[in-house]
């Protein structure tokens, strides 16, 4: 599983010149899974993404606090391109991505895990050709790997 993580002031998703998605102030993530992943890798990621300390604290400096702790919103978007190995040639090679109905299944299961934790959970649109707009807040961007 590979996730783009992006602090943000804001962010929205559209699907056919329509906003189907949008959040306030929260985190960005983009979400890819791989042959690998499966629904107990889910669980880890969910929560060390929700307990990241990625916004200062009271002396307005450093990371101290969480999303959590920021009552922060959260927008997740499949994006199964994080998945290219682009090492040999100039195409990616999508091959190590998970079958799509078995991703759409997991992208499911880690939304539902961020529920439980976060009050507003917000989501792309799984299989769609998406335009997301977002403005990063530090700029803070995070690449993990679980």
């Amino acid at each position: 599983m590979k996730i783009v993580l992006q602090r943000v002031a804001k962010a929205s998703v559209d699907v056919d010149n329509k906003q189907v998605s949008a959040i306030g102030r929260g985190l960005l993530l983009l979400v890819g899974f791989g042959d690998d992943d499966d629904q107990a890798g889910i669980e880890k990621a969910v929560k060390k993404i929700v307990n990241l300390r990625l916004w200062p604290g009271d002396q307005n400096r450093g990371f101290d606090n969480s999303v959590l702790d920021v009552s922060g919103e959260v927008l997740i978007v499949p994006q199964f391109t994080l998945m290219a190995n682009c090492s040999r040639g100039n195409r990616p090679d999508f091959g190590r991505a998970k079958n799509p109905r078995e991703a759409r299944r997991l992208y499911n299961v880690f939304v539902e895990k961020f529920m439980q934790y976060i009050k507003v959970v917000k989501t792309g649109v799984f299989g769609e050709m998406m335009e997301v707009e977002l403005v990063n807040e530090g700029p803070v961007t995070l690449v993990l790997d679980f």
